[in-house]
């Protein structure tokens, strides 16, 4: 994974002045329109602020772009450009959507937006949009939604084994360990049984409307949600 921290990525002078010109050409490219997108991120704010930033940006580290992993001069812009952006910024949505755009030559911009819930939470709409995160990732290489179930007290996600996780399914599987839940990965939803939720960078923890799950597993879903939403109210 590449190296996300600026002390050890600019070690010397040239390092610190092409990170300075990547900014500066970032700013430029910001004043056009952007070519075609080729990743699009949608990340949850809270005050001002994106409560699970160093896990996105891991994440991120893990995207591809035509094929090819984001630059570390990428990675630091996008990582610095929110917090200075989203701090200072003139804008109204504080508790949105923060927009990471990143064209087919690698160039990105950033915009912010009202958060809007999902309409539809049953399960069937839960796999469609799991189905179509699926499709991105087979281009990107990781997943922004996953649907996830609780059965018998043990989590599942529906994700390759070595694939990346998006920054708020890390979450959920951290919160699993904490209560020691055993984690796993299954290949296809149809596997999936008990307790079904999606987990999104954009919505979080999203329980599908009907379920037949026992309530223990229920409740382990509550848990998630309410660890999510804990987190993303701090200040």
């Amino acid at each position: 994974m590449p190296q996300i921290d600026d002390a050890e990525l600019f070690g010397n002078a040239e390092d610190q002045r092409a990170y300075e010109d990547f900014c500066a050409n970032q700013e430029a490219i910001e004043k056009f329109t952007l070519d075609k997108p080729a990743l699009i991120c949608r990340w949850r704010m809270s005050n001002k602020k994106v409560p699970m930033l160093n896990r996105h940006i891991r994440a991120l580290s893990e995207r591809l772009v035509q094929g090819e992993p984001l630059t570390n001069n990428m990675l630091s812009w996008a990582k610095q450009h929110v917090e200075w952006s989203l701090a200072e910024g003139d804008y109204t949505a504080h508790d949105g959507v923060l927009m990471l755009v990143i064209d087919v030559n690698g160039n990105a911009a950033m915009t912010v937006g009202e958060y809007e819930p999902l309409a539809d939470t049953s399960a069937k709409a839960l796999r469609a949009r799991s189905a179509e995160a699926r499709s991105e990732a087979d281009e990107t290489g990781v997943a922004p939604e996953l649907l996830a179930a609780v059965n018998n007290g043990e989590l599942a996600f529906v994700a390759p084994g070595d694939e990346c996780l998006c920054g708020t399914a890390t979450l959920i599987e951290q919160l699993a360990q904490t209560k020691g839940i055993p984690v796993t990965r299954v290949d296809i939803p149809a596997q999936l049984k008990g307790a079904l939720f999606l987990v999104s960078d954009e919505h979080g923890v999203v329980p599908a409307t009907e379920t037949d799950a026992a309530e223990a597993d229920a409740a382990t879903v509550a848990f998630f949600a309410d660890g999510y939403e804990k987190l993303r109210a701090r200040r």
